[in-house]
């Protein structure tokens, strides 16, 4: 059984150990309760502007014609991806890099090559290391501090890449939030946009008729580019409410467990002093039986 001073040592270390992750839960906390509040509020909109994106699509006509719809043959797929900047959170990255390796692995036996671009320190070091190819790693703003300029220049880096013919397919792979308990790897489709204004999910069109101003053209040309904008924005807040709830997890059951390992040692310590104590006892007993 080890000493007195090794377990008063160990008592302090875990109890310092769980006052540092239930500081870290309190903050992640807070933190998740903006950032939450700030995706719940965001989504809506995205699937509102995907909606007018579709129903204005409809008055223009031939958008397969135009260049960020129009569907090539797939070599070269773009994967941007958006991890975390630092760990202690979980599995939220383990989850995330699983499902993309899957998706890379899918289209690798499909004969396409993939390229990535990557926002969160995690997973650009997961993709280095394993020696995959990334065009560009966004460092600044870090993820926590993104706000629309930021999901701006990602679009407009992502469009110049399919329009460039660098690749003819991008995807976003990030983790969707659902609550406070589940969040799930995905990977979504970003360009061609036909793959997704035109896709299962486009509302239907009832025959209702409406005004545009000035036309049609104008209005789609200049929704195009925010709706992608909309989308990155919207898949980064997604990404960073997902992050910050499986950190609360993990240091909340860090906490727990570190409270009962506590506890553990406290009644392994309160034993070894017990007996300490009744060998201090029987030895004076016998020496006063000696004596005489």
């Amino acid at each position: 059984m080890a000493n007195l001073k090794e377990l008063r040592g160990r008592i302090k270390s875990v109890a310092s150990i769980a006052q540092i992750t239930r500081a870290m839960e309190m903050v992640a906390s807070m933190k998740l309760r903006k950032v939450q509040a700030k995706a719940q509020s965001f989504h809506p909109y995205t699937d509102e502007i995907r909606h007018i994106l579709d129903a204005v699509a409809g008055r223009v006509g031939a958008t397969a014609e135009l260049p960020l719809f129009r569907r090539r043959q797939v070599r070269t797929v773009g994967m941007f991806v958006v991890a975390s900047d630092r760990g202690l959170c979980g599995s939220y990255n383990s989850n995330l890099l699983f499902a993309l390796r899957r998706r890379v692995e899918e289209l690798q036996a499909a004969g396409a090559q993939v390229k990535f671009w990557c926002y969160g320190r995690k997973g650009y070091t997961w993709l280095m290391r394993r020696g995959f190819a990334v065009e560009r790693f966004f460092v600044e703003p870090p993820l926590d501090k993104a706000d629309f300029a930021a999901a701006k220049l990602v679009g407009q880096v992502l469009v110049e890449a399919f329009a460039s013919g660098a690749v003819d397919e991008v995807r976003l792979c990030f983790t969707r939030f659902q609550s406070m308990i589940k969040f799930v790897p995905t990977d979504v489709p970003f360009l061609p946009i036909g793959a997704i204004a035109g896709g299962p999910d486009a509302p239907a069109r009832h025959g209702v008729d409406f005004l545009l101003e000035p036309d049609a053209r104008t209005v789609f040309d200049r929704l195009v580019p925010r709706y992608l904008e909309t989308v990155v924005f919207d898949a980064m807040l997604q990404a960073l409410a997902s992050e910050h709830a499986s950190r609360r997890m993990a240091m909340k059951s860090a906490t727990d467990a570190a409270v009962r390992m506590n506890k553990g040692l406290k009644k392994v310590y309160n034993r070894a002093r017990q007996e300490n104590i009744t060998k201090e006892l029987l030895d004076i007993v016998g020496g006063a039986s000696a004596v005489s």
